[in-house]
């Protein structure tokens, strides 16, 4: 980035943040606060380990120091200016999840447009926020376009602000369904034995509702229904296609599958070995699905900064956006973290050739080629801020 780019937009994020209403965090003054400037050379350097009395009034701040990003702390500290973390004295932090689509196994960088990759990250968050609100219950969380290539969750119920790392460890470990065996989901009760049988035998059931064995019986369920769409030898082809079913399981499982369908619907998966079989190799299915992919390191930190909502991400150039919890399914980043400011003006830039391409941003799709071009400002500043393009002169 050239120094005429860096300072052109230095100056717009200044006005940005003249015009922005900001809201701080919770106990913003036991927080450690941290800032990226527009800093000359091609990499970025944090200032850290800043208090809220360090900085002063963070509206007056971001005005006067137009950062490129502006971060706070999960923690909260006896000391959050101090230069250590042994120093600082923690007290309590935020449980705080980041999915960012890069990270997803379902988005192929470089081939998925933006639009398509915040698209998958949108759908991630919301199993995101079913482990939370529905298997763990909490009720404090808020959520956050993270003005880059995902979305943040910060939970600040009171439940949670002591765990330690291991404790939260084992949150991650839930979320992403990391190490979770079938034969734990499954419930069994002795029943009464069949005819020639003495001894009682066992049922093994998954629970219809709530936790990971609720979405393992959907998922069983939804594999039931398509089988059952299909004509026979296409079902049979389908069920031998996992390892380990020959013809003759596969045929018991689809028979018993076909002949037990109310038994399946309620929960009961154990109509016959061969089907018992082919529920538990579903499992693996299950996780990939309905597993929520949250960056685990930042989740299991204590100290981890996190990016400040209302401010600007100094890559995109878009607004870090509260979403209210009943507003996620209509919200589109690729509008509605649009900043007003950079609306309804037009700017000269310069695209480089890695640069040239599609952009969706707005409400309106362009593809910008290589060269000096006029575009609207909140798209020029995307190009500059990732890289793209160079200011121009007007």
């Amino acid at each position: 980035m050239d120094e005429r780019t860096r300072a052109y937009l230095r100056g717009r994020f200044g006005d940005y943040y003249r015009r922005a209403e900001l809201t701080p965090p919770p106990d913003a003054d036991r927080r450690e606060w941290g800032f990226i400037p527009w800093t000359d050379g091609p990499g970025e350097t944090m200032v850290r380990h800043r208090s809220l009395l360090d900085l002063g009034d963070l509206s007056d701040f971001l005005q006067r120091k137009r950062p490129r990003h502006v971060y706070f702390s999960a923690g909260r500290y006896e000391e959050p200016s101090a230069s250590s973390m042994g120093e600082k004295e923690w007290q309590s932090s935020d449980l705080v999840f980041d999915l960012d689509a890069d990270h997803l196994p379902s988005v192929r960088p470089g081939e998925d447009s933006y639009a398509e990759m915040l698209a998958a990250c949108k759908d991630a968050l919301l199993r995101l926020l079913d482990f939370l609100e529905n298997d763990f219950g909490f009720e404090d969380l808020t959520v956050v376009f993270s003005g880059g290539r995902g979305y943040h969750v910060h939970v600040r119920d009171d439940g949670i602000q002591h765990l330690e790392r291991d404790a939260r460890r084992e949150v991650v470990d839930y979320v992403r369904g990391i190490g979770l065996e079938f034969d734990q989901l499954i419930d069994e009760e002795a029943v009464a034995g069949t005819a020639g049988r003495s001894s009682p035998a066992q049922k093994r059931t998954l629970s219809t509702e709530g936790g990971w064995s609720g979405r393992a019986h959907r998922h069983v369920l939804s594999f039931v229904d398509d089988l059952l769409e299909l004509d026979e030898d296409d079902a049979l082809e389908e069920l031998q296609s996992y390892e380990g079913i020959g013809e003759g399981k596969a045929t018991a499982a689809l028979t018993a599958a076909r002949n037990n369908y109310d038994q399946l619907a309620a929960g009961n998966i154990d109509v016959h070995p061969a089907f018992y079989e082919i529920a538990k190799i579903l499992m693996a299915e299950v996780v990939a699905e309905d597993n929520a992919p949250i960056d685990e390191p930042v989740t299991t930190d204590t100290n981890r900064l996190i990016r400040l909502p209302g401010s600007l991400h100094g890559g995109s150039g878009l607004a870090v956006r509260r979403i209210d919890r009943d507003a996620i399914d209509e919200f589109d980043p690729l509008v509605d973290a649009v900043p007003e400011t950079f609306r309804n003006h037009e700017i000269a830039v310069e695209v480089s050739e890695d640069g040239a391409g599609p952009v969706e941003l707005g409400d309106d799709s362009f593809t910008v080629e290589p060269g000096n071009t006029t575009l609207p400002e909140h798209v020029g500043v995307f190009l500059m801020a990732r890289g793209r393009a160079e200011k121009g002169e007007e």
